[in-house]
Order: C-alpha cells, then sequence, then structure tokens
C-alpha cells in the first residue's frame, strides 16, 4: 500500500478502506484506487485490467449511451440534473474515463464544440418557461461545466476551449462576497437563475474554479486565489449570510451521490486543488480553519464506523450502482471522499481537532449540529 503520500488522512478514517476498496468488486472503484490513492501509472498492468473492466462493465456502457444527441436534445430541466448530458462525462470522468477511451464521448465533445456564442461560452439547448421553442443559450452554469468537461476529455488545447477559457476569466466579476462570477442572464434568452443579480453564484463559481485548477498553474488567473477564498467566505459566513437556495446545513454536508451540485464535497473536491490556500506565503488561517471544519463534516456525516461511505441521498436513476442504493456502502463513494482527503493529507491534524458538534449553526437553521454516526 506504499505512495507517495504521508498517510495522514487515514487518521481521519476509523478504518483504511483501501484494501476493501481493490477487493470490492467495483471496476470504477478499483480503477480510481490503483491510480489516485496508490499512485499507479497508466502502464501499470492491473490499471490496463481496471480500466478494460471499467469499460466493459454494463453500468458504464449505460452511462455512455445516456448521452444524447447535442445537436437534437434539450439540455435538463436543471443544471443539478443527472439527466445534463455535462453530468454524465464528469461522472464518467471520475470513474476514471478519460481522452480517446471510447468513440461514443468523441463524437459527443465534437458536438459540445460545435455550439459557442459569439463572446465564445459554450451553449446548451433549452426551452425555459414561456418559451415557445427551445434554444441555443450560454448560462455560465452551461459554458463552465461544458469547459471543465472538454479540459477534462483532453480538448484543452483546442482553440474554442481556449477561447471559452478565456471568456471565464474575462466574466469574473467583484460581488459583495467578493471575485467570483454571478449568475449572469443569457444574452439571447435574458433567462437567468436564481438569487440577486449582483452576488456571486456558488454553483459557477465553483465550476470556474474547477476548470482553471485543471490547467497548468502558468495558464491559471494570478487572482484564482482570491475567487477560491469568496467561496469559502460563504462557508465562514454562513450563520449570517445564505445565498439563495445554497445552504450550507445538514444537506451541504451530506453527499448527493453521484456528486454534481453544490454541497461539502463538492466545495471541497474544488478547494482541495488549491494548496496555496492553506500552506505556503499565500495562505490564511481563516482559509486553513475552513477547510479543515468541512472535511472534519464530510467525514462525520458521510464515513461510517467502518470507514466505508454509505450514500444517505442519491439522485435516482442509479440505483444498479454502489452509489444509488443507500442500504450498502459504496466502494466508488469512499474512493471518492479519500481522493480528497488525501489531498489534505497536511490539514490531517487540523482536521482531526475540529469538533463538529460544536461547530456554529446555518443561517436558518436551529440547534447543534450532530453529525449520524
Amino acid at each position: 500500500m506504499a505512495s507517495r503520500s504521508s498517510e495522514r488522512w487515514l487518521a481521519l478514517l476509523p478504518a483504511d478502506p483501501r484494501p476493501w476498496l481493490l477487493d470490492a468488486g467495483e471496476p470504477a472503484a478499483r480503477l480510481v484506487t490503483l491510480t489516485r490513492l496508490l499512485d499507479r501509472g497508466a502502464n501499470d498492468t492491473e490499471v490496463q485490467a481496471a480500466k478494460k473492466a471499467l469499460l466493459a462493465d454494463p453500468g458504464t456502457v449505460g452511462l455512455i449511451g445516456r448521452l444524447p444527441d447535442w445537436e437534437k436534445g434539450i439540455s435538463a430541466s436543471g443544471h443539478n440534473s443527472p439527466d445534463y448530458a455535462p453530468n454524465i462525462l464528469h461522472l464518467l470522468a471520475d470513474m476514471g474515463l478519460g481522452p480517446g477511451d471510447h468513440p461514443r464521448i468523441e463524437r459527443f465533445l465534437d458536438q459540445l464544440l460545435a455550439h459557442q456564442d459569439e463572446e465564445g461560452r459554450f451553449q446548451a439547448r433549452s426551452k425555459w418557461r414561456g418559451q415557445a421553442q427551445a434554444r441555443w443559450g450560454a448560462l455560465l452554469c452551461d459554458t463552465h461545466i461544458i469547459t471543465e468537461a472538454l479540459v477534462r476529455f483532453g480538448r484543452a488545447d483546442d482553440p474554442r476551449t481556449r477561447r471559452a477559457i478565456d471568456r471565464m476569466a474575462a466574466d469574473r466579476v467583484e460581488t459583495p462576497q467578493g471575485p467570483g462570477w454571478p449568475c449572469r442572464p443569457d444574452p439571447v434568452t435574458d433567462f437567468r437563475g436564481p438569487g440577486r443579480r449582483s452576488d456571486f453564484c456558488p454553483q459557477v463559481t465553483l465550476e470556474a474554479l474547477r476548470t482553471f485548477a485543471r490547467l497548468p498553474a502558468a495558464r491559471r488567473p494570478r487572482w484564482i486565489l482570491e475567487a477560491a477564498r469568496t467561496s469559502l467566505r460563504a462557508w465562514r459566513e454562513r450563520g449570517a449570510e445564505k445565498p439563495y437556495l445554497f445552504g450550507h446545513g445538514r444537506q451541504f454536508k451530506t453527499a448527493k451521490w453521484p456528486a454534481y451540485w453544490y454541497g461539502a464535497y463538492w466545495m471541497l473536491d474544488t478547494v482541495s486543488r488549491y494548496s496555496g490556500l492553506w500552506a505556503g506565503r499565500s495562505a490564511r488561517e481563516e482559509d486553513r480553519r475552513a477547510i479543515a471544519e468541512m472535511a472534519a463534516c464530510l467525514v462525520a456525516y458521510n464515513v461510517g464506523p467502518d470507514g466505508r461511505v454509505t450514500p444517505r441521498s442519491c439522485f435516482q436513476g442509479f440505483e444498479g450502482f454502489s452509489f444509488g442504493q443507500k442500504k450498502t456502502p459504496s466502494a466508488f463513494a469512499t474512493a471518492r471522499v479519500c481522493i480528497i482527503l488525501r489531498r489534505l493529507d497536511a490539514l490531517a491534524d487540523d482536521i482531526s481537532g475540529v469538533d463538529v458538534r460544536a461547530l456554529a449553526s446555518s443561517k436558518g437553521g436551529t440547534g447543534t449540529a450532530v453529525p449520524p454516526r
């Protein structure tokens, strides 16, 4: 089980789940455990066998089959929907698929690249309330998540993706909460999501941060850590402020699988990619503390006494996957939580020192938080 990490993160769990993850019989869990928790390379024979098993797995085949014809279909009823095709792409990437692994994915990526507005934002075809017909539009929660998917599947250097990344940086504004991305109205339909027009949107801000985190450091904006701090501020100010529809109570702390949307898991999966928030000259104590608190909540609200994650909330339509059931531990969900904790290895002592029960409640909440274990 040797790896390059100091493995202090394992002390955050009641038991080391890695032997179980390797033997659980779930191809995605085995692949990400080998590559993301044990640092095995692409040429490793076990990694190659796990990738082959993942591609042949009926669940994987079914997920790839859910990718629609982007030219004809309506994107989805909501961006947190499991039917929203870019979310399916990200799930497949989280499972271990990447560039060139399947021709249907490559064709779908080509379709995504084909629809971009005049300013460089990628578009989705949607029919919003009051519209007679579906139209192509570019909300930030479309273009950001599409751009990230293109980067994850090897299209970062495509000129259209580069243009979208440049547009993403240009769309960053100063909000009352700090530098970030607001819920910008679509220039064609004038539709916009909930919340005050001037406020930062917690979801699209994390989507942009995730995209930039996947790029080489030289391609990230100089101000990117300040935008990440705006997201962390939402957690710190949860007792006084609540972004519209984005709270920080029990639902925030309990991951909903597969993880598509704003919550402690998604927040940590994003900010854990920016080590400058807790290490080096750019680090700030309040950011270090916020990350440690959320990580402690992630463990307390999601990890059982056996060191495994049994989903407590699931999207419908994934009953054939371990992460789509609430009665038994999910190897995939456990592996994904472990990946985050491993990135935060240097904060293990800070995380273990957090008393989750003593954390202040969110605005609108009552009482003291009590973890389910």
